[in-house]
């Protein structure tokens, strides 16, 4: 995993690490506001407040930045799920606090998924980077997956849940539902989606 910090093949001071992560954070914005195709240098360096040879330094391509913000985005999805209050994701209880912090969340953004956003773009216009895409997705999959295997290993599922699967339709669920948040301009679909998908995993709950 790349992230802001890590820079193959560079020590950076940390000053330069600062300057670095800046760049990434002012290009996430734009792109986030833009689109990747629609954001220029230009743009950026004014954001980021860094010079051409700063910028260039860090990044010597438009491609190796995009990188860079679509791992700074996985990590910060990966980072809004390993809350206290969630805790492992490992009880019903936490699932439903899940899917209530997105919904506040969307009722407070109206883009869509900051990382779903730009790898629905990227892919369809930069192949080389699915595999970027893909890593970003199986990190977030990854918390949900191991917090239901956790619980059908202590009974709270029954022996047929699936957690891959069951991990699948969560992300399914709120990826698609941001999107038709975004469109309508309000929560509502992706609440249905969310509890929708929580229905599903509860079915799955083990009799007592």
């Amino acid at each position: 995993m790349t992230t802001i910090s890590e820079v193959p093949g560079q020590k950076l001071t940390a000053k330069g690490l600062a300057t670095r992560e800046r760049i990434v954070r002012a290009a996430a914005e734009l792109i986030y506001e833009h689109g990747a195709q629609n954001t220029n240098n230009e743009q950026i360096r004014e954001a980021a407040g860094v010079s051409g040879s700063q910028l260039t330094r860090h990044f010597p391509t438009k491609e190796s930045l995009v990188r860079a913000v679509l791992a700074w985005q996985a990590d910060s999805i990966v980072a809004r799920q390993q809350t206290p209050e969630l805790g492992e994701l490992d009880s019903f209880a936490a699932l439903r606090r899940w899917a209530d912090s997105c919904i506040a969340s969307q009722d407070m953004l109206r883009g869509g998924c900051t990382f779903g956003s730009l790898a629905a773009e990227v892919v369809k216009t930069e192949p080389a980077h699915r595999d970027a895409v893909a890593r970003g997705f199986e990190r977030w999959q990854e918390l949900f997956r191991r917090g239901l295997s956790k619980m059908r290993e202590r009974g709270a599922l029954r022996p047929e849940a699936d957690p891959a699967a069951l991990a699948h339709l969560l992300a399914a669920a709120f990826q698609g539902g941001a999107l038709l948040d975004q469109a309508a301009g309000e929560s509502t679909p992706l609440r249905d989606a969310l509890y929708g998908a929580l229905a599903c995993i509860e079915s799955f709950a083990a009799e007592r």
